[in-house]
């Protein structure tokens, strides 16, 4: 019964931050909860990746915990979008099987993914399997920009884009010094922003952190294909070129001739395809509320010449 189930204090970002990843504590609640859950028989495993304590359960189940007062928007978001994009997108993404709130946390038992990571995967798969993956991907992502109900509206945010925006902006500069940033950079932000002009549009549903670390793949015969999409607990409503950041970022990873194969699937033309595009692109990895140029110029390769515009052709190729 779920009222034998004593998971650890987690009302505080240091109480948190103290039990994230002691399984000392962790661990023998959740196998209380598994088995309360109807699962006691099934192997409980921790993934080694991620920012909440997600687990393993079995082959077939998966159960992600999230404290509900240091982030209880990410449950509610992640328990919304989940349900929202079941059956509507062309790979699957986790099914939600139950979701409760209980001493302090929530939690999601979800279904499993088949398949392996596609950043493991991907130095094994050959270059045509690539272009064909990037394809998949931009087809997902045009589904999943698609995807409306009334209660995405009401728990997914920010429920005011622009106002949004002008926030990042404002925080731009102060932001990435703050995390790092080299001055010879730094200096560049604000002409850059300046010079850049983001197409208003409506917003979508976005997932927001669309890398290879969050898509499965499984080999098919001598192919490969997306066998899933997860962790949807980032996902907002905003612009969808906001998507593109992090997918030139962590897919593509400036590797030529992806990134223009997935859009084209997603629906730009030909002709949409410049410079222009990967300069907004930048701009909305410079103003993305994770972002962190220092990280990822230690991440991928720098371009010939430090200058924004540089890096964005660089890393955004089209």
């Amino acid at each position: 019964m779920l009222s034998d189930v004593r998971l650890p204090p987690a009302e505080t970002q240091e109480q948190f931050t103290a039990v994230r990843r002691d399984e000392s504590r962790l661990g023998p609640a959740v196998s209380a909860l598994v088995r309360s859950l109807g699962l006691g028989g099934q192997r409980v495993e921790r993934f080694a990746d991620g920012s909440l304590p997600v687990y393993a359960v079995g082959d077939r189940h998966v159960l992600k915990l999230y404290p509900e007062v240091y982030l209880p928007e990410e449950y509610d978001t992640e328990l919304t979008v989940l349900r929202a994009v079941e059956g509507r997108l062309p790979i699957p993404a986790p099914r939600v099987l139950q979701a409760e709130h209980l001493d302090g946390w929530s939690y999601i038992l979800m279904t499993r993914l088949q398949g392996e990571s596609l950043a493991e995967a991907w130095p094994r798969i050959p270059r045509d399997d690539r272009m064909e993956l990037a394809a998949a991907v931009g087809e997902t992502l045009a589904a999943l920009h698609s995807v409306s109900s009334p209660g995405l509206d009401a728990v997914v945010g920010p429920h005011d884009w622009d106002g949004f925006l002008r926030t990042q902006r404002d925080a731009c500069v102060a932001h990435h010094r703050a995390d790092g940033l080299e001055e010879t950079w730094l200096a560049q932000i604000p002409g850059f922003l300046d010079s850049v002009e983001l197409t208003p549009s409506a917003p979508v549903l976005l997932h927001t952190e669309v890398m290879r670390e969050h898509l499965m793949v499984v080999r098919d015969g001598d192919r490969w294909r997306l066998s899933g999409l997860f962790d949807f607990e980032p996902a907002m409503r905003g612009a969808p070129e906001y998507e593109f950041a992090s997918v030139g970022l962590f897919f593509s990873c400036g590797e030529r001739g992806i990134l223009r194969r997935l859009l084209l699937s997603y629906g730009y033309r030909d002709r949409d395809l410049g410079e222009e595009l990967s300069r907004r692109l930048l701009a909305y990895a410079l103003l993305h509320r994770y972002s962190s140029l220092a990280w990822y110029l230690t991440r991928l390769p720098a371009p010939p010449r430090p200058t924004l515009d540089r890096l964005a052709t660089h890393w955004w190729a089209l």
